[in-house]
């Protein structure tokens, strides 16, 4: 089956479009289109002559192109702040004393046991979470209908997780795109694009 014929539940699909090089006038600075699409239950499409469902949606528009280089580095400067707080949680956690390794060779930890890391909640130090919520408030911005009644954010509203990070930095990509399945990051998104 072919993911333009079909999509699980819950999925946002994010594209971009770059305009053609032509320079613009001194008067309006370059935007780039994103272009998005995501459904809220299943889908499949056998006729698309025929397809309507209730459950999906698309749109569009435009994001001017500086402000979207600015929040991927500000994106980038998050994730690698998660990275260090992720290996300094996870060299506490998994430090055992030699003594106790020495006592029972048998001791073995399955990596098929432990939480993919990726997908761990991340505590967030108290300048990371503040990196955050103007990282999130900016995206909020960017994707709200009216962006000049965007109010910068108090609480950060989805779990961080270095996936999490990824995939909205992956999200700002124009050369790449993404999808987003479900989650409260997709959940947050979809609550700015209405």
């Amino acid at each position: 089956e072919s993911k333009a014929t079909s999509a699980s539940y819950k999925e946002i699909n994010i594209q971009w479009y770059i305009p053609s090089v032509a320079k613009p006038s001194n008067h309006t600075e370059t935007k780039v289109l994103l272009l998005y699409a995501y459904n809220t239950n299943p889908v499949k499409m056998s006729d698309i002559t025929v397809f309507s469902p209730a459950s999906a949606f698309s749109g569009h528009f435009w994001i001017p192109l500086a402000r979207i280089i600015i929040l991927r580095e500000k994106l980038s400067d998050l994730k690698e702040q998660v990275e260090i707080l992720m290996q300094g949680s996870e060299s506490f956690s998994t430090s055992v004393p030699t003594s106790l390794l020495e006592q029972s060779e048998t001791l073995k930890i399955s990596p098929s046991n432990k939480p993919k890391m990726n997908d761990a909640k991340v505590h967030l130090d108290e300048k990371t979470e503040e990196i955050a919520k103007r990282c999130f408030s900016e995206v909020k911005a960017l994707l709200s209908v009216a962006p000049g009644l965007s109010s910068p954010l108090t609480e950060i509203p989805f779990d961080v997780t270095l996936q999490s990070i990824t995939n909205l930095q992956d999200m700002f990509d124009l050369a790449n795109g993404c999808v987003i399945t479900e989650g409260n990051l997709f959940n947050w998104i979809i609550s700015l694009l209405h």
